[in-house]
C-alpha cells in the first residue's frame, strides 16, 4: 500500500516505514503528525485518486528530528561596480517516519441520546 501526500508545497510517494525529510513542521520530537492532504491511495487492488484530495484519507507519521540542512553560500556581485555580497543559508527540515496509511475516514461511534429526562 502506498499514498501520495502533499506537504510544504511538494508531493511525496510514501509507504509504511519510509523515512523522509519534509519542510519544517510545527511539531516536537516523537510527536505524531497527520497528513490529510492525500492526493492518491493505492491499496494493492484499487487506486483512489482525489479531486484534488481523497476524502477521509490520511497518513500518520512520527517526527524523528527537527534540524537544518547543509549550508549553502549565496554570492552576488555586480561587474565593474565593486559591489559584492556573500550570504549563507541553512534550510530547516523535519525528519519523519511514516507509521500508517488510512485510506478511509475512521468510523464514528453512534452516540447515545438520553430521551428519558
Amino acid at each position: 500500500m502506498y499514498a501520495v501526500i502533499e506537504t510544504g508545497g511538494k508531493q511525496y510517494k510514501v509507504q509504511s516505514g519510509d523515512i523522509l525529510f519534509v519542510e519544517k513542521l510545527d511539531a516536537g520530537e516523537e510527536a505524531l503528525v497527520t497528513f490529510d492532504k492525500v492526493l492518491a491511495v493505492h491499496t494493492g487492488r484499487t487506486l483512489k485518486v482525489g479531486n484534488p484530495y481523497v476524502k477521509g484519507a490520511s497518513v500518520e507519521a512520527r517526527v524523528l528530528k527537527n534540524g537544518k540542512g547543509r549550508k549553502i553560500t549565496v554570492f552576488t556581485y555586480r561587474p565593474k561596480k565593486g559591489s559584492k555580497r556573500t550570504v549563507g543559508h541553512r534550510q530547516p527540515y523535519t525528519k519523519v517516519q511514516i507509521e500508517t496509511i488510512n485510506p478511509k475516514a475512521p468510523a464514528k461511534k453512534a452516540q447515545k441520546t438520553d430521551d428519558a429526562e
